[in-house]
Order: structure tokens, then sequence, then C-alpha cells
């Protein structure tokens, strides 16, 4: 990227900053006019009340609105850039799981907010455009990527939402606020993002061009045609054939009609028996509201790009079989334990393993999922336990694809991880021990380092030895043995004092030195990498030694290279080859073996950092287990899965479809992500993330059915 678009970007977020304090005051003076020209127009007392209380409760809050939002703003604008690696991420709206937990008034807040959004997008379409072509360029994107632009309307109104939920205020009164607020709110956001658009034109930037992207082809489900002629409106006593029913095309799946269906509070009277509510699949409405979420799912499914074409087709022949589910079970894509999603979540969390139908392990993966499907095609009243035996089948075909080498390979990386930063915790314990010393920090440099960073491994992996030992002593433990050197080896390195007493410092030098040497041996620390630490203490002890009783005691001077412990977990080279480190992430270092040689990389945009106490960071290493990724080796991306993290995530063990098994450290994964050369492909389960579409498709529907 270019150094003059960079400090065209920061500048542009540092004017939408100044912009903001000098608009929101303005809004929510307009916002205080509306309100009162409302309560002036209605001629209903509970309407003109509740205006009079939101219009109160705006004059007591308006300095906290102002305030809030502008950190609420940066926080949101921080998390909306653009991140290296990582997939682009939709704005929050409502999620799947989240919907079958909320109240009545809570769904409606929800639609709420996404009426106010469409109003300002409305308002600002045109001009939010322009901006991101400008702010793509800037960021060094040939063409437009719309996540490029982290001021877009939908983050500044999450940012506003996020403000209001922060005060002490009813929701009806936030309701009224943004009910009144949307219009002048979209006018100010269109002001502001056509200065921040003539600022970006006058520095020199240039807008990106739009990408013409054709919509990925798949092949039409079976009877697809026919599913969309034959579905019975609900109510009309009519019933589609299995796999047929649909909504009629001018009707839309709105949010409170999804909420409805999961927590089996639709009207139960059908026209035959239900169950009391238990399932309402006695319900023609549940049952066609329940067909619509499978449709619509499973049209997500098809769409998406990381699952390969002949994956997204085999899905789609599942349909039929889904359909005629939802009649007996109209609830069973929100049950995880349901079989026949748990086959769903199966199939297409093996599919994201493959990236090629060449792949290894493909072509039987694809013989399983066809065995499957011919399974499913008679219809009948067993599909659950059908679903059921298929699924154990392919679960066990599946563990025995792995050889039992792997297997064995990867329970050894676990045990060795959990090991390796056990002991690096305890280290942690041992050095802040150490530190604690009274003679610690009269101590030279260059042996306060090596005590808090090597000497402390050593001290943890003994201990750790002695707790798995029983039958040993503690006062013939080495741990015990390493511990007591600390105060030979503290006093032998303060010349004015070891220079006191020149006779006890020719004793402990052999043993000092011969102990020293035997602790770094057991952890396997290379004595290349301790060899500047032995000179300049042997230099320290010849220099105590040598010096005359009457001389100033002598200064640590230069000061010492060894390197200040960090929380980079440190290992072994036995452990390294055990747990599969990255190759290219093991490096030798003073302190470390995992230290990764990476080059240096532009500095991400920090400023606005500023504006908040603390922002949550979106490293690599905050990815989940089950997240997959794509990692740059030898100039080829090669796909893996985050499949074990060790407790206190500073470890993580990768699988590959391949069944290898591949770790790396914390620092690691972030020093990738940097570095472009990891990607993640999904940090969330296909299904999951296709309901939560449906989700906001219904969000979106409830905005346009009722408008503002």
């Amino acid at each position: 990227m270019d150094a003059r678009d960079t400090q065209a970007f920061d500048n542009c977020l540092k004017e939408a900053l100044a912009q903001t304090r000098e608009w929101m005051p303005r809004w929510l003076t307009q916002l205080q006019t509306a309100l009162r020209d409302r309560e002036s127009q209605t001629n209903q007392m509970s309407e003109k009340h509740g205006l009079m209380q939101a219009r109160s409760d705006l004059e007591t809050y308006r300095d906290r609105i102002a305030t809030g939002f502008l950190a609420s703003m940066a926080e949101a604008v921080e998390q909306a850039l653009p991140r290296s690696g990582s997939a682009p991420r939709r704005p929050k709206s409502v999620s799947f799981d989240e919907l079958e937990l909320m109240g009545d008034d809570q769904v409606q807040e929800t639609v709420e907010l996404a009426r106010v959004q469409q109003v300002v997008q409305m308002s600002v379409d045109e001009e939010q455009l322009a901006l991101t072509a400008l702010l793509s360029t800037a960021q060094g994107y040939e063409l437009v990527n719309a996540d490029s632009n982290p001021l877009r309307a939908e983050v500044m109104v999450a940012a506003l939402m996020k403000t209001l939920k922060g005060l002490h205020v009813q929701p009806a009164v936030r309701a009224r606020w943004l009910q009144a607020g949307a219009l002048s709110l979209g006018s100010e956001l269109r002001d502001m993002y056509l200065q921040l658009g003539m600022m970006l034109s006058q520095a020199g930037i240039e807008p990106a061009a739009y990408a013409l992207i054709q919509a990925p082809e798949s092949r039409p489900a079976p009877n697809a045609n026919a599913a969309a002629n034959a579905g019975s409106a609900p109510g009309r006593g009519g019933e589609a054939e299995p796999g047929n029913e649909v909504l009629g095309s001018d009707a839309l799946l709105t949010l409170d009609h999804l909420h409805q269906l999961l927590v089996g509070n639709l009207d139960q009277s059908g026209d035959t028996p239900s169950d009391q509510g238990a399932s309402g699949s006695g319900n023609a409405m549940v049952r066609t509201l329940a067909s619509e979420v499978v449709s619509l799912m499973l049209k997500r499914i098809a769409s998406d790009e990381r699952l390969l074409p002949p994956v997204r087709e085999m899905l789609q022949e599942m349909k039929p079989a889904l359909l005629q589910l939802a009649r007996t079970e109209p609830r069973f894509f929100a049950d995880r334990q349901n079989p026949a999603r748990r086959m769903l979540d199966a199939i297409t969390e093996r599919s994201l393993a493959f990236t090629s139908e060449q792949d290894r392990g493909y072509g039987p993966f694809s013989g399983q999922v066809r065995s499957i499907l011919k399974a499913l095609k008679t219809p009948g009243p067993d599909i659950s336990e059908r679903l059921e035996q298929l699924l154990e089948d392919l679960n066990r075909s599946q563990a025995e694809a792995v050889a039992p080498a792997q297997v064995q390979a990867r329970g050894l990386a676990v045990q060795t991880l959990v090991r390796v930063e056990q002991r690096n915790l305890l280290a942690e314990r041992v050095a802040a021990e150490i530190r604690s010393r009274n003679d610690f920090e009269k101590s030279p440099g260059v042996v306060r380092r090596f005590l808090t960073s090597a000497w402390s491994q050593v001290i943890a992996q003994a201990r750790l030895e002695v707790s798995q030992t029983p039958s040993i002593k503690p006062a013939d433990s080495p741990a015990f043995r390493y511990t007591e050197l600390l105060a030979d080896l503290l006093w032998s390195s303060q010349l004015a004092l070891a220079s006191l007493n020149r006779p006890r410092l020719v004793k402990i030098i052999p043993s000092v030195l011969r102990t020293l040497r035997e602790g770094l041996d057991s952890i396997e620390y290379p004595r290349e990498q301790t060899e500047s630490f032995f000179q300049a203490l042997m230099g320290l002890h010849e220099a105590a030694y040598k010096t005359q009783r009457n001389e100033p005691p002598v200064v640590d001077d230069p000061p010492s290279v060894q390197p200040d412990m960090d929380d980079e977990p440190w290992m072994q080279r036995t452990e390294a080859r055990n747990s599969c480190l990255m190759d290219d992430v093991f490096l030798d270092s003073p302190l470390t073996s995992t230290q990764p040689a990476f080059l240096d990389t532009r500095p991400l945009q920090r400023d606005w950092a500023d504006l908040k106490v603390e922002l949550a960071g979106q490293q690599a290493s905050n990815l989940p287990v089950g997240t997959w990724v794509d990692i740059s080796q030898d100039g080829q991306a090669v796909r893996w899965q985050i499949t074990w993290a060790s407790p206190h995530g500073t470890l993580f063990l990768f699988t590959g479809a391949n069944g290898r098994s591949l770790s790396m450290t914390k620092r690691g994964l972030d020093r990738l992500q940097e570095q472009n050369r990891l990607r993640v492909v999904a940090d969330h389960g296909v299904v999951d993330e296709a309901l939560d579409e449906v989700a906001r498709q219904a969000w979106l529907n409830s905005a346009k059915a009722d408008g503002l």
C-alpha cells in the first residue's frame, strides 16, 4: 500500500471522529424537536404521554448519549476494519440461536433496529457507495470491497444502538428515539460521507472500480419447479406432497413468525389434531413456516462457495427428505441433537476439508454422502431413525479412515502441548518468586534475565517431575538443588560482595557452573544459546576475584544481551517434534525455540485504539476450536482445522484432511495472520451461518413488511 494512501485513510478516520463530535449534538437537538412535533400532532393520550417521557429522558441523557456514541463508534469502526486473513464479517443483526431465547419485546426491538437501518441506508446509499470506492483504494484494493468502509451506515447505527442500550431507559423510549431520529440521522451521515469523500479526492485518491460478480451456479434440487407450483396456502385445508411445501410468492418469513415457530407459540388450530403445542406438527401454518426455513437454509448453503460444487448439489438432493421431516418435526433444524441437523453438520463440516475434488479422501467421502442420499430417497415415517443409523455409519467410516499412527501422533501432540503449557505457567510463577528475593535486584542484569527466563524453566520442569514422582523426597530432588543454587549464583555475580570473600568464591564456582549446565541439559536447552551467558558469568567471577578491596565496585556495563521473559511458550526440541510444531515457525532464539522468523509488516491502524480504554482484539489466536483455515506453506495454501487449544490459549493443534497434525503457538498464529499467510475459511458451522442468514432475512422482511 502506498504511504500516501495509508495517511489518507488514517486522516479520513480522524476527520470522521471530528465531524461526529460536531453533528452528534446537532442531531440530538433535531431529535428533541421531532419528538416535540410528534407530541403536538397526536391526539392519543397514551402516545402523547410516551412522547413526553421520551423527550424528558432525552434531555436527561443527552450528554451521556453524545460521549457514549463516540466511544461506541470508535470500537465499532475498529472491529469493522477488514482483517488480514479473515473472512468478511456481516454486521450482527440477530442470530438464529439467540432468537429462540428472546422475549417478544426483544424481538420487536430488533425489528425496530432493522427499520432504522433501512431508513438510514436509503438516505445515504449513493454517498456511501462513493465513499466506499475511495476507501477501498486508500486501503490498497483495486476493486471495491464493501467491508473496506468501516464508517458504513449499518456500523454507525449499531454503535448508536449499543449506546442507547447502555442507558437505563425503557425499550419504548429507545424505540421512539430511533423512530423520530432515523431521517435526521441519515441526513447527518450523508453530509459527513460527502465531506469525507471530497477530502479523499483532494488527497489524490481515485475511486476503486466495481467488479461484476456472477451468482454461483448450482444444480436445482429435484422437483424444484413442482415445489414452486404445488404449495398449498396455509389455512385452506389442502396439503402438498412431501417435499413440495413452500410459501407462496407473496409470503414472507418475518422475525416474529420465526420466533414464534422456534418457541412453539403459534396458534395450534390446524386441520389435524395437534399435540398441545409440543411440536406444532398439527398446524398447517407451522409446517409451512418450517418448510420455508428449510428451503431458505438450503438455498444459503447452495450459494456457499467454500463447499465444492458437487457437495452443494448433493446437499440440495436432501431437500425432499428434510421437508418431509419438517412436517412431523418442524423445529428439527434448531435442535443440534436432532439426527437430521447432526447429519447436515457432519457433512458440511467434513466437506470444508476439501479444496478440490482431487484431494485425498474426497472420493470416499463423496461416495458415503451419495449412499446416504440413496437411503433417504424412499419416503416413510422412519426418516429420523434412518438418519440416526446413517449418521453412525458416516462417523464410523470417517474414524476408520484415519490411520492408527496418526491417531497416536495426535494423542502424543496433545499430551506434549499440555505439559508445555503447564511448565510455562509454572515458570512464570517461579520467575515471580525469584524477583521477590532481596538479593535479586542487586545482581547484574545478565543474571537477572537468565534467572527469570531459562532458569525458571529449569526449576519448573524439575518441580513437575517431583510432583509426578512421589517416591522422591523434596530435599533429594533436582528442584531443591536448582532453587538452592540461587543464593550462591546471585552472591557470586555481585562484584562488591564476592570480591570480599574470594575463598568462598573459588569454592562455589565449580559447583555453580556444574549445576547450571546440568539444569539446562535437563530441558534440552541449546548449549550454543547459553554460551554468551556463561562467558558473561565467568567474566563477573574473574573480575570479582581480581578486584582489590579498596577499588570501587564494577558496574554491569554494557547491559546484558539476554532477552526478557515474555508470554511465548518455550518448547524443547523433542517437544517440538512430538507436537508437530510448524517448521517455519520453529526458530532457535536465546529464550524460546518457537519465536517465529517473519519479516516486518505494515503495522495495523491503531489510532482509534486511543479513543477507548481497551479494544477487543481480533487476532487469529482468538479463533475457536473447529475453525477451518488455509495456511500458506511453500507457496501453496493448505487446509487445516483447529481441533484442540490449550486451556490458556497459548498453544493450538491443527488437523488436516489427510489426518496429519500441526501445532502452533499463539504468537505463530498471529504472525501468520499479519503476514497474510493465514486465511480464515470458516469459524462457525456452515449450517449455523445458513440459519443465521435465515434469521437475518426474516429480520429484513419484518422491516419491509411494516415500514417505519
